[in-house]
């Protein structure tokens, strides 16, 4: 199950208003009738499903219990996973690492 912070964009702390301004901008950036990527209806589906969850306080607080009860396995990937939906939501590129 894909974290539904991380698919908005959004900390677990953010306010209603951040998690409905996040869900807007990535709404409009991925809505099938606006999107020419063939997987933009996938994605607005996913970001809908995100945004039901995390907009209703029960169902929020009961996601939150559900994962704040799950085992990490790997910490790494969980905040890479999170850093890339943030640079996603901006519309950003991932910074590439640089050799020194």
């Amino acid at each position: 199950m894909e974290n539904l912070y991380h698919i908005l964009g959004v900390a677990p702390n953010a306010s209603t208003e951040e998690i409905k301004k996040a869900y807007r901008s990535l709404a409009m950036r991925h809505h099938p009738d606006r999107s020419t990527d063939k997987n933009a209806e996938s994605k607005f589906n996913t970001i809908k499903s995100a945004y039901e969850v995390l907009a209703d306080q029960k169902k929020r607080a009961e996601y939150n219990q559900r994962l704040n009860n799950r085992i990490i396995l790997d910490a790494e990937k969980e905040s890479l996973a999170l850093w890339l939906a943030l640079f996603e939501r901006c519309g950003a590129e991932m910074p590439r690492h640089s050799s020194h």
